[in-house]
């Protein structure tokens, strides 16, 4: 079966600066692959690439099988794209807005009406239809961006950090159409900074940094390369990590005001507490979160 996405060596510089080197990957059909890395670490940069609004400086790429350098419009008519600002025109309502980039879209006249009703009671919004966008909450406004992206019924959705700034709850909702949206067969690609976001929705994740990609593969098998087993969370007061470093054989990785500590087995942490005399604030087995910190270096933004 063609994979839906095949890039061989992708490059984009821009003057000076290498914002992706060598990017080589391919997704199949019905994937949903997650697309991780800090700020600047080139996933906004390969996401333009793939529809055409950003030019590569080299290597091979193609998305159903069409260069987007040359077949942009052509790739966009199968794509469902949610960007990081949901971009809605404030002066109209929900319902005007989608009936707008339905025509954009090229939807016949007959079914437009039809197709924006019926997506937004899938988003449980058709109780705003009639709502001017100023109106909506957050969440919504989020929502209705996944009712644009879907308009055109597309085979592949890019998803480009869709619940960054989200409580907990608008996430889960938004999480549960993912996923009844790779039931139904679509191919997503979603960049997200929130690590158990990529845990929980998909079968493969990059990890991008500094332009390069450091890791890829499904979350378990990152986890078990990476970083197996569990870890103790410490705080990481002068005592603590004073008694801590006096253990020898531990991986301790001193994160501001925390102190991280992986051990291959859930006993071996136990028995450090008990020798250390300090209860740990959380045990847990290794998650792609750790796997995240250990390859790039770098934590988590504030935001996210």
């Amino acid at each position: 079966m063609p994979y839906v996405i095949e890039s061989r060596g992708v490059r984009k510089s821009f003057g000076e600066t290498e914002a992706l080197r060598d990017a080589t990957l391919a997704v199949s059909p019905g994937e949903c692959v997650g697309l991780l890395g800090p700020n600047g670490a080139g996933k906004s940069t390969f996401i333009g690439i793939l529809y055409g609004a950003v030019r590569r400086s080299g290597g091979d790429l193609s998305v159903f099988g069409m260069d987007p350098a040359t077949q942009s419009r052509d790739i966009k008519r199968r794509l469902g794209v949610v960007p990081q600002e949901n971009a809605l025109d404030e002066g109209l309502t929900v319902e005007e807005n989608m009936l707008l980039f339905a025509r954009f879209l090229g939807l016949p006249v007959a079914k437009r009406a039809a197709r924006v009703t019926e997506l937004l009671k899938y988003m449980s919004l058709e109780h705003k239809a009639g709502a001017p966008i100023h109106a909506l909450s957050g969440g919504m406004k989020r929502r209705l961006a996944f009712v644009r992206a879907l308009l055109g019924d597309p085979e592949m959705l890019i998803l480009d950090e869709p619940t960054t700034g989200l409580d907990p709850a608008v996430r889960h909702v938004l999480w549960e159409k993912v996923g009844d949206l790779r039931r139904q067969g679509k191919t997503i690609l979603v960049s997200t900074h929130y690590m158990h976001e990529a845990e929980a929705l998909c079968d493969r994740v990059i990890i991008l940094n500094h332009g390069n990609i450091t890791a890829l593969g499904s979350p378990k098998e990152l986890i078990r390369e990476h970083t197996p087993g569990f870890v103790a969370i410490f705080s990481a007061a002068p005592e603590v990590c004073a008694k801590l470093s006096k253990q020898s054989g531990l991986v301790v990785d001193n994160r501001g005001d925390v102190a991280l500590v992986r051990a291959p087995a859930l006993d071996d942490l136990v028995r450090l507490q008990r020798e250390l005399g300090i209860e740990a604030q959380q045990l847990r087995p290794a998650n792609l979160e750790d796997v995240f910190l250990k390859i790039t270096g770098e934590g988590l933004d504030q935001d996210a």
